[in-house]
């Protein structure tokens, strides 16, 4: 009985919801963006999704497209925000609002960092799967290849930064795994990893101390002095006797975060 009252108010609060049918092209418009404005991203989802199905050639579809991906994105909707981003690439390709789409698209591709309880608790990030991480930085990798001075770049390029770092140190902690276990060559596989190809990260010294440390188990002294070297002249501060990369993070660490809050994220412009 319980269920069946839900269901029936989900159903007529779904009714309510839904935008007149007598409503004309320039009023479902202004509904929708009144409901933005509101923030009810899930009812001006509606709108947006029955302005471009009542009107595929009218004046506003090409923006109601648009605004679905802000919408979807606000409404925690990565998924679908990741699809209308790739299909109004597909149909407007150089649309001024194409970089929006690219840029969207790449910030949907991974937003585990983004919730209330990983913002204020401690959750290793970095431990997770990859995969994630790494098509958003190469979805935002793209749109500043293609939109170098866009007006959303800087914030793109902020966003590459955490996922460098993030990647680099999840390497570290397969490398630490690695060497837990003796693995010592896959731990050194790992290490050099993230100094060739993810350099300039704060992972790069805890990458060349598990390099001394291990070549030194392995008995090669030599490359254990170079590595030791390179550590020293790039790196004095650092202590191999340090927390590791994978120690706890930091209250600062934490609160850091925030600043890939959802309210740094605009919606697109109209241009109408």
């Amino acid at each position: 009985m319980v269920l069946i009252c839900i269901s029936t108010l989900y159903a007529c609060s779904s009714n309510e919801e839904k935008p007149d049918e007598r409503l004309i092209e320039k009023e479902l418009y202004d509904q929708a963006q009144t409901r933005l404005k509101n923030e009810n991203y899930s009812t001006a989802i509606i709108s947006l999704e029955t302005l471009e199905s009542r009107f595929p050639f009218g004046r506003y579809a090409e923006q109601a497209q648009a605004e679905l991906i802000f919408a979807f994105y606000k409404n925690f909707e990565y998924e679908a925000s990741r699809s209308a981003a790739d299909r109004f690439i597909n149909l407007h390709p150089r649309h001024p609002h194409a970089a929006y789409a690219y840029y969207i698209k790449g910030l949907s591709s991974f937003t585990d960092d983004s919730g209330l309880f990983n913002r204020f608790f401690v959750s290793d990030l970095s431990k997770r799967d990859m995969g994630p991480a790494q098509n958003s930085f190469d979805d935002l990798s793209e749109f500043l290849s293609r939109y170098p001075e866009s007006k959303y770049a800087p914030h793109a390029k902020q966003r590459m930064i955490f996922l460098r770092n993030l990647l680099a140190r999840h390497e570290m902690h397969v490398a630490d795994f690695y060497m837990k276990r003796g693995a010592y060559l896959a731990a050194i596989s790992r290490a050099k990893y993230v100094i060739e190809h993810i350099p300039n990260t704060p992972q790069t010294p805890y990458a060349l101390s598990v390099l001394i440390e291990a070549y030194g188990i392995l008995d090669y002294p030599e490359l254990k002095k170079s590595n030791l070297e390179v550590l020293r002249s790039n790196f004095p501060e650092f202590s191999i006797q340090e927390d590791s990369a994978t120690g706890k993070r930091s209250w600062v660490n934490v609160i850091s975060f925030g600043i890939f809050g959802d309210k740094d994220i605009p919606a697109p412009s109209n241009t109408e």
